[in-house]
């Protein structure tokens, strides 16, 4: 029994000491999201080199936005221009953004 309760305990611990996540303010992640409908809000966009589909956004699930965003600022997912957007976010603005997108209709 006390093998299975001390990796519990450890756990417990572990999880109770990460900062909780941002709360993302939807209003906000409205007006930040603005200079980003010009390639993930037209419908059918691709671009021009190299080709390929510009993905829509809205409506997608919050903690993943969270987390693509992140890695474009810390370079991890690699893409210039959603790179230099990510990184001119803060923490907070890239969890308001995602708090925006995750609320809207899902985009075909």
């Amino acid at each position: 029994m006390k093998r299975i309760l001390l990796p519990a305990a450890s756990l417990a611990l572990a999880l109770a000491a990460l900062p909780a996540a941002a709360s993302g303010d939807a209003e906000n992640g409205k007006a930040l999201f603005y200079t980003c409908t010009g390639c993930h809000g037209i419908e059918d966009y691709k671009n021009a080199y190299p080709t390929y589909r510009v993905p829509k956004v809205g409506g997608q699930n919050e903690a993943y936005l969270v987390a693509a965003l992140a890695a474009y600022k810390k370079g991890e997912r690699k893409h210039p221009t959603m790179q230099a957007q990510a990184e001119s976010f803060s923490d907070q603005e890239i969890a308001d953004i995602a708090a925006y997108l995750s609320s809207v209709k899902k985009q075909k």
